[in-house]
């Protein structure tokens, strides 16, 4: 077993939901966290600048009022992602917010810096960083990372094109720290069969759009509920980084999804351009096939508690005397 320091060592369910670039709003982070997944979001997602210190306040207030209410069975832990990348001017104000107020896990993406974890770190607070291999996993918990994300092929978003089994192995042989799986992971079954792998919990993201909560369009959870494997276009078109998308988002901006052309990683704003693509261009994960339906939070968070549960009970029943 893993080296799990607190909050993360006494999760309800082993489930991260991942921070969802505009999606990812308080109320979707507090359903989340009262289901018993942590909740994330990107700081990002507050616009402008100064809202981000109204939803820390939300979401902490909320969930410590819940806590306080139900001593029995407390809320899970939230996540605030930061990219961290030289086109967010907004680093270092959202990074003394998530100080303020304490955020009990800090999310690093698109770089890694030893400053931004000492600022968690100061405070007690945890940081993961996602990673697309292993040469990128080794440079985050050299800057000081606790834990990592392994983001592996069709995952939503910035994905990367390792094979779980691939990626997992690889860091298992170096580092037993917190460790995450990303990647079309939808069902119950696949979170056990992320920690059968070596994971200590799974990181949920697209499934989480087709919930009542997320802050999206209806017709962008419809096209999860319609769509699957076959539906997602790997492409760095729109951020100037590859990642995952949904075909029909892509022709209703009137391009091809099967010719698209390349773009250059030094485009990549997410101040401006970024938002708008990802506005537009709706990004998901190859996971979505298993999605049937738009529901709340917790109904969605239940399913995945009784799958979990029937594919422990399957794999005990399966096992050689």
């Amino acid at each position: 077993m893993s080296r799990l320091p607190p909050p993360l060592d006494r999760l309800p369910l082993p489930i991260i939901g991942s921070p969802l670039f505009i999606i990812s709003n308080p109320q979707l982070v507090v359903a989340q966290c009262i289901a018993g997944v942590v909740g994330s979001m990107p700081a990002l997602n507050a616009r402008p600048a100064a809202q981000l210190e109204d939803w820390l306040a939300e979401i902490t207030e909320t969930l410590a009022a819940y806590n306080r209410a139900h001593p029995e069975q407390p809320a899970a832990p939230f996540a605030i992602n930061q990219i961290v990348h030289k086109s967010n001017d907004r680093l270092e104000h959202d990074m003394q917010m998530c100080v303020k107020y304490k955020v009990p896990i800090i999310i690093t993406s698109l770089g890694a810096r030893e400053d931004i974890n000492a600022a968690a770190h100061s405070y007690g607070g945890v940081v993961l960083h996602d990673i697309i291999n292993n040469k990128f996993a080794h440079k985050a918990i050299e800057k000081g990372a606790d834990g990592l994300i392994a983001v592996a092929t069709g995952a939503g978003g910035h994905a990367g094109v390792k094979s779980p089994f691939a990626l997992v192995q690889e860091i298992r042989q170096w580092f037993d720290g917190p460790l995450a799986l990303s990647g079309s992971i939808a069902t119950g079954g696949a979170v056990l069969a992320a920690q059968a792998m070596g994971a200590d919990f799974a990181y949920i993201g697209s499934a989480f759009i087709a919930t009542e909560e997320a802050r999206a369009n209806a017709a962008y959870k419809q096209a999860i509920v319609d769509g699957s494997s076959d539906d997602i276009v790997y492409s760095n078109l729109f951020t100037g980084v590859h990642g995952n998308y949904l075909a029909p988002s892509i022709r209703a901006a009137g391009l091809d999804p099967e010719h698209l052309p390349e773009s250059d990683p030094s485009k990549m704003n997410f101040s401006g351009g970024a938002t708008k693509a990802w506005k537009d261009i709706w990004g998901c994960g190859q996971g979505i096939g298993v999605i049937d339906r738009v529901q709340s939070t917790a109904d969605f968070v239940a399913q995945l508690r009784r799958e979990y549960a029937a594919a422990r009970a399957r794999l005990l029943e399966r096992a050689p005397a």
